[in-house]
């Protein structure tokens, strides 16, 4: 069997750095442009086809399926591999900021799911971008994995009871915001 495609894991974290800041501006963006977009704020940049509004998660699945393809059939190294590696974090970004609409198959923009998700998916690339490799571990590791694990099920916890919270003190002004925006 020959092997796979061999690149040196400082390259991998280094891509997957590029992902995450991809990923990230790609879903602050979006949730801005939408935000003014639907306040009349600037130009209503929506695209619609026959009355339908396609929405940027149908963007970003389009991306994601010519980045998957460049990957497998290209194999890209170098300046091109960092390339591919931001294109599929917006990619990722713009799909996964509608992921609530796509879960559950319509519904608000707003849905905490989608913000939810983001969080996650951030997390795994962030994991990826700067855990150290599985090779190197040691056992000094095991205690400061198990310090961040436990920090990082506190902090998951703060942000569901603040995103609740923000949910009902906030979320009644953008569904109205919504439902005034276009159709």
């Amino acid at each position: 069997m020959a092997p796979e495609h061999h690149i040196l894991r400082e390259t991998a974290h280094k891509l997957a750095r590029r992902t995450l800041f991809g990923f990230i501006v790609t879903f602050i963006l979006a949730r801005i442009f939408v935000f003014l977009i639907m306040a009349q704020l600037m130009p209503n940049m929506y695209f619609f086809m026959h009355g339908t509004h396609v929405h940027h998660l149908n963007y970003g699945i389009f991306l994601l399926a010519a980045v998957c393809g460049y990957s497998v059939f290209r194999r890209p190294v170098g300046r091109a591999a960092e390339i591919t590696a931001l294109l599929y974090g917006v990619a990722m970004g713009l799909t996964f900021d509608e992921f609530g609409m796509w879960l559950h198959l319509g519904g608000s923009y707003w849905q905490r799911t989608s913000v939810d998700a983001v969080i996650v998916v951030a997390a795994l690339f962030g994991l990826v971008a700067f855990a150290r490799s599985i090779r190197r571990f040691e056992k000094r590791h095991f205690w400061s994995c198990l310090i961040l694990a436990v920090l990082m099920l506190g902090f998951a916890a703060v942000i569901y009871l603040a995103g609740d919270r923000l949910g009902n003190d906030v979320g009644p002004a953008l569904q109205t915001l919504e439902e005034a925006s276009s159709p």
